[in-house]
């Protein structure tokens, strides 16, 4: 929540002090670092999401310095999230789709075990189905909502696109992983019905 706040209030702060529109937009944009930056002091590690974060703020700094335009310091938000949903398609073509790794992440305890489970799962056509299903969706829902942002920043004002540009990722991923979890739920019942020795404990 800060991170939609914080930036939003940063860049208004600013610019009614006169600071120029593209110091304001980068200077707003350095929330997530300083997100990551705390949880690397309390927790002394900066996970998978920190790094992300940390190449935003870095493209969005680069883009000040190198094209001086307000469009294009929005238009690097889009990049992370744009670039995410290529390499979600792009792994369609590897043996197993990203949403798989994902999974095993999020959906498993972290045990040798839990992990060889959830590989094992692999073997079933519908749980493959599932994983690509997945990965499918979230590539696309992303890919089109870093398309979206780059044509509102070239049509909605600058101080709009900085709210539109900190809620429009989280609203996004918020209804992915709502959708993704009830998905899941309807396919593992589809596949217990199939195959309940598969998800015998």
């Amino acid at each position: 929540m800060l991170n939609v706040v914080l930036p939003f209030l940063t860049y208004t702060m600013l610019t009614d002090r006169g600071v120029s529109t593209i110091a304001a937009l980068t200077i707003s944009g350095v929330w997530p670092a300083v997100e990551v930056l705390g949880i690397f002091l309390i927790k002394r590690r900066v996970d998978d999401f920190g790094v992300l974060a940390l190449l935003v703020v870095g493209l969005g700094v680069l883009s000040a310095l190198v094209f001086r335009s307000e469009e294009m310091v929005l238009v690097k938000d889009s990049a992370a999230t744009g670039l995410f949903g290529l390499v979600l398609l792009g792994s369609l073509l590897m043996p197993r789709p990203l949403m798989f790794y994902f999974g095993r992440k999020f959906g498993t305890d972290g045990t040798e075990e839990g992990l060889a489970k959830w590989n094992d799962l692999w073997q079933y056509a519908g749980f493959r189905r599932t994983q690509r299903v997945l990965t499918l969706v979230w590539g696309v829902v992303y890919l089109a909502e870093a398309v979206a942002r780059v044509v509102l920043s070239y049509v909605l004002s600058t101080s709009t696109m900085v709210l539109i540009s900190t809620v429009l990722p989280i609203a996004v991923t918020a209804a992915l992983v709502t959708w993704t979890i009830m998905y899941a739920r309807r396919s593992r019942a589809a596949a217990e019905r199939r195959n309940p020795a598969a998800f015998s404990t």
